[in-house]
């Protein structure tokens, strides 16, 4: 009896949390997206990261994920420290240096100005002087933005992108998997044949094909969205639409192999041998094993869609990211580029980390172990 209680309390205690995470995080987006500040909007976002956290704590408990999480966190750091070492030799080997293309100094000027950022030292000092500094939470100075730290400029401009690129994610979840799982429950059909045609398109043509013609048609021609700017929810609405078009495709391409390989499977010909509706079918039986994939495509996905909103942020002029990580490269800001190529690869690594976990709570068969 108290077996059984504690199992009915258990599973009460979860449908409650995932309904009210629900609620908050649509509420959350809501907010975030008519512009509301304030510190309500700190409050409901510090009660979704700590309901998050508390949800992550007991997951690692119950699923007994605490080696498998050291042992990634250990991996996770060798791939760090593998990129940035790559990063920082392939910046020195680029031909031209950070302060070429200023006017001409004197000769005495450039050399105080190599001393101070140690670009006289032998490589191996460089390195060590930037590991160093890494270790202590310093990303160093940038060398164009002169007196700006990189961590700053990172903390300015990155929380645009990052928005920039959740509404396109959550905009190619709410396209692509729907869009899919028609498809397939239409196998054969027009609406199939239709769903599979506009994916191709949006995979085939490239982002800034789509942003110009968006622009010329919705900004131009019929004058009802701005072509520019990241000033409110009017302005979101092409650089987000333009940024998830693709993914959104390539999600609706998978869920619909997925839903088709998994709708012949013999438990599915059980459950529809015990007379429960298709809808059910589908949508309890089918659709929660067809997510593998897509959640196997979710990790590289989300470095994929905050790297390719750079494109995005310059063309629409989004004041994110975008234009500090190109005017970086061209102007060999070295700890710029580094710090950026860190921001990305930390992202990286805990996606796929959480995408491995997630596979655990949709697919019960999967474990994980260090």
């Amino acid at each position: 009896m108290g077996d059984k209680f504690s199992a009915f309390s258990k599973n009460h205690i979860l449908d409650i949390y995932k309904i009210v995470m629900g609620i908050l995080l649509a509420t959350g987006f809501v907010v975030s997206v008519i512009g509301v500040d304030g510190m309500l909007t700190t409050i409901l976002w510090s009660t979704i990261g700590a309901l998050l956290f508390a949800g992550m704590i007991f997951l690692v408990i119950k699923q007994h994920l605490l080696p498998y999480l050291i042992k990634r966190f250990m991996e996770a750091g060798v791939t760090l420290l593998v990129i940035v070492t790559l990063v920082f030799l392939l910046l020195r080997l680029m031909p031209g240096g950070p302060f070429d293309s200023e006017r001409a100094l004197p000769a005495e000027v450039m050399a105080n100005i190599a001393a101070k950022y140690k670009l006289d030292a032998p490589l191996l000092e460089q390195y060590t002087h930037y590991l160093g500094n890494l270790l202590k939470g310093d990303l160093g100075e940038s060398y164009k933005y002169l007196g700006r730290p990189v961590s700053s400029i990172i903390s300015d401009t990155f929380p645009v992108s990052l928005q920039l690129g959740v509404y396109a994610l959550i905009l190619s979840y709410l396209i692509g998997i729907p869009l899919g799982v028609i498809a397939a429950s239409k196998h054969n059909t027009w609406v199939d044949t239709g769903s599979m045609f506009l994916a191709m398109g949006g995979v085939t043509l490239p982002s800034f094909l789509v942003a110009s013609l968006f622009i010329l048609i919705f900004s131009f021609q019929f004058q009802i969205l701005p072509p520019a700017l990241w000033e409110g929810p009017l302005y979101y609405i092409l650089p987000v639409v333009t940024l998830g078009i693709r993914p959104a495709a390539i999600i609706a391409r998978l869920t619909r192999s997925s839903v088709l390989d998994v709708i012949r499977s013999d438990f599915v010909r059980t459950a529809r041998a015990k007379g429960l509706a298709e809808r059910v079918v589908l949508f309890k039986h089918v659709l929660r094993n067809s997510l593998i994939p897509v959640l196997t495509y979710s990790g590289p996905l989300i470095a994929d869609i905050i790297s390719g909103a750079f494109i995005i942020e310059i063309i629409f002029a989004v004041p994110g990211m975008g234009r500090h990580l190109i005017l970086s490269v061209t102007n060999r800001d070295y700890p710029l580029v580094l710090g950026v190529a860190l921001l990305f690869s930390v992202l990286l690594v805990v996606s796929n980390l959480l995408v491995d976990i997630f596979y655990a709570i949709v697919d019960p068969r999967i474990k994980l172990a260090a």
